[in-house]
């Protein structure tokens, strides 16, 4: 089975696996799901996707399940990917015409914030608006544009970047490093509502048209709260104390934002040890697995841990 990662349809999160049968299928990761899985060593192309529309489009898989050259697809999967034209499309970059027809309906722009302040914006359709936050794992967000496509979305996006100095993207391991000692839920709301306060300023000063400036928060999924948020007497968090790249894991997700997870690990009698480990499920992506009765082996000096 061939893992393409965590993905948010409405408010329920799932594994999505990809047989050899060449079907889909979501391992759901709703709090208490138990996850047992072995790793087998390397990185797999997740094929390509053809867009053919605002709700429409195909996943094509890699023809000879090729390693991952670049990103998680081999060079020739890289190539025929539609998804990689949309970010030059705004600055005159040719598209096939099913992609064109996906980014001119409707998209958003956003602010977000998380477990260590880092705040980025970022853009979403219209039908993906809340997913895609979700996706982003995301403790604090704020819409601060509604554009009438894509091209215009994407210049704000830019612009915001260009005058206002926030990034794009927010890598991983930072939003892992966060979870495991999130800063104070009240402080990471006012840094998201600062951040956003300044973009909706900087928009509303603009002579371009094609957007409004708008007002509105985020919901964030309740299954994130556990994780995105610290209680006193919830007990020590911890890194994952291995690489998702090889051997057997066995995790009990408690709760899970984006794709990372707070979770407690089973011994062999499916006790879990002390502590809670904050994972990236999302380094599974590429990855192929075979599920199955496995523990994660904790490291014999567990000072390193606690």
């Amino acid at each position: 089975m061939l893992v393409h990662g965590v993905v948010w349809d409405s408010s329920s999160p799932a594994l999505r696996m990809f047989s050899p049968d060449a079907e889909f299928t979501d391992i759901a990761l709703a709090r208490g799901s138990a996850l047992g899985l072995r790793v087998i060593p390397g990185l797999w192309c997740l094929g390509h996707t053809k867009v053919h529309g605002p709700g429409n489009r195909t996943h094509v898989p890699c023809r000879s399940s090729s390693p991952a050259e670049r990103g998680k697809q081999c060079g020739t999967c890289f190539a025929r990917d539609d998804s990689r034209l949309m970010h030059d499309f705004h600055r005159g970059g040719s598209v096939p015409t099913g992609l064109r027809a996906y980014l001119m309906q409707p998209h958003w722009l956003y602010v977000a914030t998380f477990a260590n302040g880092a705040t980025k914006v970022g853009t979403a359709s219209a039908p993906r608006k809340w997913n895609r936050l979700a996706e982003q794992g995301a403790v604090h967000a704020s819409y601060v544009a509604h554009a009438e496509d894509g091209r215009v979305v994407r210049v704000l996006e830019d612009l915001v970047t260009s005058e206002l100095g926030l990034v794009q993207q927010v890598r991983s391991a930072a939003k892992v490093a966060g979870l495991v000692e999130p800063r104070a839920a009240v402080e990471l709301s006012a840094v998201n509502r600062q951040h956003a306060g300044r973009v909706r300023e900087l928009l509303g000063g603009l002579a371009m048209t094609g957007f409004a400036v708008v007002e509105e928060e985020w919901e964030r999924p309740a299954l994130a709260e556990a994780l995105c948020t610290v209680r006193p007497g919830a007990g020590m968090r911890h890194p994952y104390p291995a690489a998702f790249d090889d051997g057997g894991h066995g995790l009990r997700v408690h709760s899970l934002s984006g794709a990372i997870a707070l979770a407690g690990l089973p011994d062999a009698s499916g006790n879990e040890v002390e502590g809670s480990f904050v994972a990236d499920l999302g380094a599974l992506k590429g990855r192929k697995i075979e599920f199955g009765p496995h523990t994660t082996e904790i490291p014999a000096l567990q000072d390193s841990l606690f």
